[in-house]
């Protein structure tokens, strides 16, 4: 029998005794039901989860329900997913029964008529191909949305936008090599440089996370870089992450033409204002630019920032316009599916096992101020300002019903 020394009273003090804490969450944590839905629109090849991924979900208590199929493009298979725990739908309509949906790409009409009403749904938006009438079904089934765009994380970040950004900056530039290429009708040039050979030139608009590792990449081909952006801070930060005494600009009519008018490459990587990208490069500009030089507009999704730009697919990737290369596929990290599937797994299981302990979706909306900041739809009402102000719909404040509730 223990000496009743107070050692349990010390051990309370001290914060060391835990089961107070724990026998809460355990009350308060709910099991979450997830419908991963096959991608059918703009050659999606991603997926949110991976098998490991539900394999935890499930071990943590979370139901998982995937459509046959749905991680074949980025090489998952159904049998993977089974064995992680996963149960298989043989309909898109079985799927949308869940509670939470999981998707990359906005919903398409079909998949909308098939949501349950007050479901969640958790996936990108692309405003500037967004209509009223997108969200006035939403609102009509009190769908609570949250979108890729939107979500931030503790310390003020875009995790999801980051990593896709990651992903985009280092492919962009293997993209460019292949448009430069002979084989594909290109300038017939190496992108970077040889001994003796002047090096490519390289243009980057924006200087965000794109730009960083675009960056890194030409810098290590030896190519010729410059980049411009409108804001220096943003500048300032690319030069410390690169740790390179790179060209940097800011945006100026008469400096950023003579740039592209000698580039062989311009990247376009500007950050979206308000879900759109500013504009900045005229089709004039562009005219001006040499022959089979190339563009890569890696903010299309966004609205783009060259004038001449079309939203092109991965199947027909470019074009040409003003005897210049265009390359405007929205969804460049859909090119390395499984990569890019990945990078959203890890952060998703995270968020999904978080939201579990807290209570469900409703709950870690209004516990996390940063995770309530993706939520463009709650319940019948949009509850993003700029969305609202776009279609002239009614805007609900969500941090004011968050004081509401206390």
């Amino acid at each position: 029998m223990p000496h009743p020394s107070g050692f349990k009273e010390v051990l309370a003090q001290s914060g060391l005794m835990p089961q107070e804490a724990l026998v809460w969450t355990k009350q308060n944590a709910k099991s979450l039901f997830i419908g991963l839905p096959r991608e059918v629109s703009m050659q999606e090849h991603r997926i949110s989860l991976t098998p490991d991924a539900v394999g935890l979900l499930v071990r943590n208590g979370h139901q998982v329900l995937i459509e046959t199929g749905a991680g074949q493009a980025a090489k998952f298979t159904d049998t993977q997913y089974s064995d992680a725990g996963a149960t298989i739908a043989y309909s898109a309509e079985e799927v949308f029964h869940a509670d939470v949906i999981l998707k990359v790409q906005p919903l398409t009409d079909a998949e909308i008529e098939y949501l349950k009403n007050g479901s969640t749904v958790i996936s990108s938006l692309n405003l500037p191909r967004m209509t009223k009438e997108y969200f006035e079904k939403l609102n009509r089934k009190k769908i609570t949305g949250l979108c890729y765009e939107y979500i931030e994380d503790n310390g003020g970040g875009m995790p999801i936008i980051r990593a896709m950004s990651e992903i985009a900056g280092s492919t962009v530039m293997l993209i460019a090599a292949e448009c430069l290429s002979s084989v594909n009708n290109g300038m017939g040039v190496i992108l970077g440089g040889i001994t003796g050979v002047p090096p490519t030139k390289v243009v980057i608009l924006g200087a965000g996370t794109v730009s960083e590792y675009t960056a890194r990449i030409a810098i290590g081909l030896g190519a010729d870089l410059k980049v411009f952006d409108k804001d220096i801070f943003k500048l300032q930060r690319l030069k410390y992450s690169v740790g390179q005494n790179i060209y940097t600009c800011i945006i100026d009519s008469n400096t950023l033409t003579q740039a592209i008018i000698e580039a062989d490459v311009v990247i376009g990587a500007l950050r979206a204002e308000d879900g759109f990208t500013p504009c900045i490069v005229t089709e004039e500009m562009v005219s001006l630019m040499k022959p089979d030089s190339v563009i890569i507009d890696v903010c299309i999704d966004q609205g783009g920032c060259f004038e001449s730009s079309e939203m092109t697919t991965h199947d027909n990737p470019i074009f040409r316009k003003h005897d210049v290369i265009h390359y405007c596929v929205p969804n460049i990290p859909s090119r390395v599916a499984h990569t890019a599937s990945q990078a959203l797994s890890n952060i998703f299981t995270s968020f999904l096992l978080k939201t579990g302990k807290t209570g469900g979706i409703e709950e870690a909306i209004f516990a996390n101020k940063s995770f309530m900041k993706g939520v463009y739809s709650y319940k019948g009402s949009v509850t993003n300002a700029i969305i609202a102000k776009k279609f002239g719909m009614n805007y609900k404040d969500l941090s004011l019903l968050s004081a509401a509730r206390f």
